[in-house]
């Protein structure tokens, strides 16, 4: 089972945001965050595709899910219009948002050009 991100989970392991103003991941791992919501059809259906991608890159990445409804105030700080949303957090650098139930391929290639790129280039 993916995490479930709540407002202090975030603030900890993604993001403080009441003490930083710029950008600061705070997190070990490159991270995936599943904007999603329990009524959504297409959040269901990318729902495996996270918990499949969460286990093979395990070691990686690690993929959070933050539900819309609950975390009202996070999803109003992303801009969150339309669900699913993924956000893509890499160790360095801004992260990057996708809309959408994707396809696996096409996750598997954001997660190695965002994610993991400069991860492969410093081993």
């Amino acid at each position: 089972m993916l995490e479930h991100l709540t407002k202090e989970t975030f603030l900890q392991k993604v993001f403080n945001y009441e003490q930083h103003n710029e950008w600061k991941y705070e997190g070990e791992l490159p991270c995936i965050i599943d904007f999603y919501a329990d009524w959504c059809g297409p959040c269901k259906m990318v729902a495996p595709v996270l918990e499949e991608l969460a286990q093979e890159y395990k070691d990686d990445i690690v993929i959070y899910k933050l539900d819309t409804e609950k975390e009202q105030e996070l999803a109003g700080a992303f801009g969150i219009q339309s669900i699913p949303s993924l956000l893509f957090v890499p160790k360095e650098g801004q992260p990057q948002m996708a809309m959408g139930a994707l396809p696996k391929e096409t996750l598997k290639k954001v997660i190695e050009d965002v994610l993991l790129h400069d991860h492969k280039e410093t081993q």
